[in-house]
């Protein structure tokens, strides 16, 4: 799960000296996150079913061999022309670490347990963001970005070599049944519907986070950089928290609505740091905690109600980061963070109406 975005992360946490060394404009930083996640929405929803007919153990070897590959060109890259094809290649991986991590629970955690499991596994792409806005980060300062890349390439594919040593053999091929609707429907729909309106807050926060520490707060590269490692920490604690909490299907239910409302609070708080810079760091954290443990809650809701239909409400999650990064750079390139971080307040609100909505609308169901 943390090389599944490693690419996007790098890409957020080193956007100061890939602005400056490469002659990118905060457009094209934040068109490289639509095109790596658009390339993930379109390929999700049949994500699941290449999972099922190839085995879990294939699907990650693959995935992160694609890591590696899109890590290695993004070092290579000479222009912005390369560094968006790696990126979008970058989406194979994010389209099946989903479907292959869900599957693999489904089939071997108890059903007590899974709420647990998942949101140890989600915290998994946390854990990117800390490697991409502290170590790696770091180790740009030192052998450059393109250093810190190759880097990161080099151990995706040390991990490649491990999946396929070291984990169980897939079993043979099964009938996996009729296809299911590529349309979500009902509970999924609703989650769908949330994860757009939340993966277009969160990806406009990882990708425009570290450049903002830097040309608004006065943050060095490294210093912006562990912007996003903190962000990565607290997504951690998040995710696994939150989802041990949702392990409860009661409570679940109203954890989306709650954790969104507090990411509003945490933009608005990114818009103040503008005027008063240390509350930077503790909307980092606050984004950390709510927004980005939302996403594994609605994982857990996923999986309690309909785990085949994971890759949907990842597709529409990684819709969103399609599309969120850049409406928000057209306000970066004109300097205006503070509108900006209004704008990922909206969205933030808009997916905790959904969610409220859903919640209430769900439990009226179940009473009925």
């Amino acid at each position: 799960m943390a090389f599944s975005m490693m690419q996007l992360f790098l890409l957020g946490a080193l956007g100061p000296r890939l602005v400056d060394e490469l002659d990118v404009s905060p457009t094209v930083l934040g068109l490289t996150t639509t095109i790596g996640f658009g390339a993930a929405a379109v390929l999700s929803p049949v994500g699941g079913r290449v999972v099922d007919r190839v085995g879990p153990r294939r699907c990650l070897v693959a995935l992160l061999l694609a890591s590696a590959m899109a890590l290695a060109l993004i070092g290579s890259a000479p222009g912005v022309g390369l560094l968006l094809a790696a990126v979008a290649l970058g989406g194979v991986p994010q389209s099946l670490a989903n479907p292959a991590t869900n599957k693999a629970i489904l089939a071997t955690v108890p059903p007590q347990r899974r709420g647990s499991v998942t949101g140890m596994k989600q915290s998994g792409v946390q854990f990117g963001a800390f490697a991409a806005g502290l170590p790696l980060a770091a180790l740009a300062g030192v052998a450059g970005w393109r250093g810190a890349v190759w880097t990161a390439a080099g151990a995706a594919a040390g991990a490649a070599l491990w999946a396929a040593r070291g984990l169980p053999a897939d079993p043979p091929p099964v009938s996996v049944g009729p296809r299911s609707s590529l349309v979500p429907r009902g509970a999924i729909a609703w989650l769908a519907v949330f994860s757009l309106l939340l993966g277009c807050g969160i990806a406009s926060v990882n990708t425009y986070l570290s450049l903002y520490g830097a040309q608004r707060l006065g943050l060095g590269p490294t210093a912006a950089g562990a912007l996003v490692a903190v962000l990565g920490v607290a997504g951690v604690a998040g995710r696994v928290g939150w989802s041990k909490v949702a392990g409860d299907p009661g409570r679940a239910v109203w954890l989306p609505g709650g954790l969104a409302a507090g990411s509003v609070a945490a933009a608005l708080l990114l818009a103040g740091a503008s005027f008063v810079h240390p509350l930077a760091w503790v909307a980092a954290v606050a984004v950390g905690v709510f927004a980005v443990a939302a996403n594994a809650v609605s994982m857990v809701l996923v999986m309690q109600r309909a785990g085949q239909d994971s890759a949907l409400v990842s597709a529409g999650f990684f819709a969103g980061f399609a599309v969120g990064p850049p409406l928000f750079g057209l306000l970066a390139e004109s300097g205006h963070y503070g509108p900006g971080w209004v704008l990922v307040a909206g969205e933030f609100a808009g997916a905790c109406a959904v969610a409220v909505c859903w919640a209430v609308r769900d439990r009226r169901e179940a009473r009925a």
